[in-house]
């Protein structure tokens, strides 16, 4: 089999150090902010050129955090409790032949800085430091289609949760940053394996690291402290 190199183009910043806790799809929370910035040889303003045309964008980038040598054909979707294997290509599970993902967000504009232009983007399920290898207009009247269905994650919705989100602990969250964190956590970012009341979790989000329990369907932030 001939093999084939290639390179990023860009990488995402967002405000997620590690892949705990990002959302399991993009557009699931559109009020997390992240700034795409291309590698030296690709910030040619010219290659945005009409861009700003566009609401919304695809993102082709890789899994790095799940890069492996070896694949299996089935997996074991979160939605389904990390118990039931459904095959690799019916699902968008990390662990896939190419460690690709696929990822559609939304334009919030563009901006010149000394890095060149970066993209202000909303809503993306990206890790901080994702390298990204292409990026391509969504078109609605071809990528739309209102009569599709999602197979096992149209009921995605049954797994939210309430945020207890106490007001003196949300406070020590920047403003821009409160909706983004509860959004995050009422999609709740246990792995579906675990399920204990009595644990606590932790995940780090926008240079802060929130501990939280979860029970029934509530859950309940206990701490909150910078990074």
């Amino acid at each position: 089999m001939e093999n084939i190199t290639i390179h990023p183009i860009a990488k995402m910043r967002s405000d997620f150090p590690t892949k705990f806790g990002i959302p399991r799809q993009s557009g699931l929370v559109e009020a997390l902010r992240s700034t795409i910035v291309f590698e030296p040889e690709f910030r040619n303003p010219d290659t945005l050129r009409g861009i700003e045309g566009f609401s919304h964008l695809w993102l082709i980038w890789q899994f790095s955090e799940a890069v492996r040598q070896d694949w299996s054909p089935t997996v074991r979707p979160p939605r389904l409790g990390g118990n039931t294997r459904m095959g690799v290509f019916a699902t968008r599970s990390p662990f896939r032949p190419n460690s690709l993902g696929l990822s559609c967000v939304k334009l919030l504009g563009t901006e010149q800085t000394k890095e060149g232009t970066v993209l202000h983007v909303a809503g993306a399920d990206l890790m901080d430091g994702t390298p990204i290898f292409d990026i391509k207009p969504y078109i609605p009247y071809s990528d739309a289609h209102p009569t599709a269905t999602g197979g096992f994650t149209d009921t995605a919705d049954d797994f939210l949760l309430d945020v207890n989100f106490p007001p003196e602990l949300l406070h020590r969250l920047p403003e821009s940053k409160q909706e983004a964190a509860i959004a995050v956590l009422s999609h709740d970012p246990r792995p579906s394996y675990q399920r204990k009341p009595d644990r606590v979790y932790g995940v780090s989000f926008a240079g802060y690291d929130i501990k939280f329990t979860v029970e029934n369907k509530t859950l309940t932030v206990l701490d909150l402290q910078s990074l």
